[in-house]
């Protein structure tokens, strides 16, 4: 709300300089009206800071951070109009002064709104209001020493809920700032419970160089909770390429698992994601109604299949398919994974999965947000909580949002076994490293492939 304020100040700013103070020299021609032209490069200035990632949650970040932010953008953007206007003039002079005070108009009022609310934020930080929930896990010196350090810095805005102290042989014992009401035999794998009952947003750990195994336990229990993982500097080595250095406030902390690409990426992905799915719904509805003809009269039961999945950071949501199985399919087994040669199929089942056909209504979370076109697949909670136990990191996959396709899917067979959800994985773990938009175009035409060959499964 603070930039569309500045941005249509900085446009109205700009007029009147040019059109009524007489400041820049005046064009052969006067705009009617403002209101249009306000509107139009407010639109621009807002989708161009959502692709910058100015938008990205900055929890009590650092005003100079975001000067300098919102100068490189601005000055991006301003560029950018400049070329787009003056194209197609064989003397774009006479607009580098206008061009300059509207620049001017821009910084300053941009800068200005945000700081006055990081100054509100800031403010309000101080009397405890819009602090974040935080867990302090680590050796008793490092607690009481960063403690010590987290009450000269208030407005770092780290309100404590409870510490999980470690002891020298790696017994934890949980120190909550209000008792818990339910009971707690291993705090470090009650973290889960803790985190979602206590609402923790932040997890600080301030460990020592020989805590390996406490670390690792944390990192793989955390890994895809709505939290954000800190380190006290110490540890740094153990972490390697997974971690960057961030200042709140004169706290030096690092934060692992930091976002998988960049703002840009991210906005353009998301805008990906939306039109290909709208686009698709509205192309496909006849197609897809036709499907669902097929599967009603060769099969009882609902066309749609509605299942429960994990998302991005472990929450779950109803997932859409094409019923592909008979109703009983799991009424005698509970849940199992799929084979080849299953016979549960129904007559129209086997193809809509080998065209990879019943992943259609998907589209439908990816409209909602609940999905992405690409991303690790969703699995069902029951086997999250399986293989989370058997296979190391496979909690991560949930960092990102699950996709209707991903790396695993083209390059690894139909899950069968845990073996191949193993192989999997490591598919999706290496995807979420090196996230990137050149990778998921790759992945869409291997899909495509894979989808008109008829070798899904």
């Amino acid at each position: 709300m603070i930039d569309t304020i500045a941005c249509l100040g900085a446009v109205v700013l700009f007029y009147h300089a040019r059109f009524e103070w007489g400041l820049v020299d005046r064009p052969v021609q006067r705009p009617p009206d403002v209101l249009a032209p306000a509107v139009i490069f407010t639109i621009f200035w807002v989708t161009l800071f959502t692709f910058a990632g100015l938008y990205r949650s900055r929890f009590a970040a650092s005003r100079f951070d975001e000067i300098i932010s919102v100068f490189k953008v601005v000055t991006f953007g301003i560029l950018t109009l400049f070329f787009l206007i003056f194209i197609d003039r064989l003397d774009a002079r006479s607009g580098r002064l206008p061009m300059m005070v509207y620049w001017l108009s821009m910084v300053g009022l941009v800068m200005m709104g945000r700081m006055i609310l990081r100054t509100i934020q800031k403010a309000l930080l101080l009397r405890g209001l819009g602090t974040h929930n935080t867990l302090l896990i680590g050796r008793e010196s490092l607690l009481v020493e960063f403690t010590e350090e987290l009450r000269k810095y208030p407005q770092a805005g780290f309100k404590l809920v409870g510490e999980v102290r470690v002891d020298e042989q790696e017994c934890a014992i949980l120190h909550l700032q209000e008792e818990a009401d339910w009971p707690i035999n291993d705090p470090i794998a009650a973290l889960p419970e803790i985190i979602a009952k206590k609402n923790v947003q932040d997890v600080v750990l301030a460990l020592g160089s020989q805590d390996h195994s406490v670390l690792n336990n944390v990192l793989r229990i955390c890994d895809g909770l709505p939290v954000a993982l800190k380190l006290v500097p110490d540890f740094y080595s153990v972490i390697g390429g997974m971690a960057r250095t961030e200042h709140m406030y004169g706290l030096p902390l690092i934060e692992v698992y930091p976002e998988p690409m960049p703002a840009w990426e991210e906005s353009t992905k998301r805008l990906i994601d939306f039109l290909f799915s709208l686009i698709g719904l509205l192309l496909l509805l006849p197609f897809m109604l036709l499907i669902v003809i097929f599967i009603k009269v060769t099969s009882p039961g609902a066309a749609i299949y509605r299942q429960k999945r994990v998302g991005q950071h472990g929450r779950e949501f109803t997932m859409l398919k094409f019923r592909t199985m008979r109703v009983d399919a799991e009424a005698t087994t509970g849940p199992v994974w799929a084979s080849a040669d299953d016979q549960r199929y129904t007559p129209i089942g086997r193809w809509l999965r080998k065209l990879r056909l019943d992943e259609l209504p998907q589209l439908w979370n990816v409209l909602l947000g609940q999905m992405s076109l690409v991303g690790p697949r969703p699995e069902r909670p029951f086997f999250v909580e399986k293989l989370a136990q058997e296979i190391p990191l496979y909690s991560r996959r949930h960092r990102v949002k699950p996709g209707i396709t991903g790396l695993a899917q083209v390059k690894w067979k139909y899950d069968q076994t845990v073996e191949d959800v193993r192989q999997k994985v490591k598919y999706d773990l290496f995807y979420i490293e090196n996230m990137s938009l050149k990778q998921d175009i790759s992945i869409l035409f291997q899909t495509f492939r894979t989808a008109i060959m008829g070798k899904g499964q």
